[in-house]
Parts: structure tokens; sequence; C-alpha cells
């Protein structure tokens, strides 16, 4: 099992920054990316950004250019820099992990398991 702990969260005024940090705890041996995803009142959740363990990242259309996403292996956390915010970028904000395998045995082709944090407020005002 893989926990999560999300921080960063908060209310701010357009065009201020935010940086969002997850912490991944517990069997973390297999990770196949780190990333964040957002979810609107009314609205579906959908992916901001993604990370993979080579550094490969994706970027949703309307953050790129704004947010950066980053990792550190040796604290095993994923950090979302968000930059020029605006008010639709207000949103439930929650840490995704994805892990193929457990323990000394990861498995590099099968399928993922998904986690997820709690999810943290992020709301953009003038």
């Amino acid at each position: 099992q893989v926990h999560l702990a999300e921080s960063g969260g908060g209310l701010v005024q357009v065009g201020d920054s935010l940086r969002l940090s997850c912490r991944a705890s517990g069997d973390t041996s297999c990770i196949a990316s780190m990333g964040w995803a957002r979810q609107a009142p009314g609205k579906s959740r959908e992916l901001v950004a993604l990370i993979t363990g080579d550094g490969s990242q994706i970027y949703d259309d309307s953050v790129k250019g704004r947010f950066t996403i980053s990792h550190t292996n040796a604290e095993k956390t994923v950090v979302l820099q968000m930059n020029s915010l605006q008010p639709e970028d207000t949103a439930v904000y929650y840490c995704n992990v994805t892990t193929r395998g457990s323990g000394y045995v990861c498995d590099e082709v099968g399928p993922l398991s998904y986690y997820w944090g709690q999810g943290t407020q992020v709301t953009v005002s003038s």
C-alpha cells in the first residue's frame, strides 16, 4: 500500500503563486509515476500534470507555461509549482501515484495500481 500526504493549498489572488507538495510513504519501491489532478464543483476530475521516474512530464494545455511538476527520489515527494494563478484554477487538487508490482517484485509491463491523496483546496480570487 502507498500512503500520500498533501500540503500547500490555500486562498490566493489572481497572479499569485502556490506550491503543492505530496510525500509518498509505505510500499514505494515500484512507483511508475507521480502527479496531480483537480476537480472543480460540478466538473469531473482532470489531469493537471504528471511525471515519470525518468523525468518525463505531461501537462494539461490549460496549465502549460504556468505550472511545473518535479520530484525527488530521496524524499519520494512530488511538487507542483503553480504560477500566474487564475480563477479557473480554483479546485480541489489531488495527488496521484501509480505503481506496478510491490516490494522487490516490480513489474515493468503489468497493470497499474492507483493511489490518491485526500485533496487540498486551491481558491483563486481577485
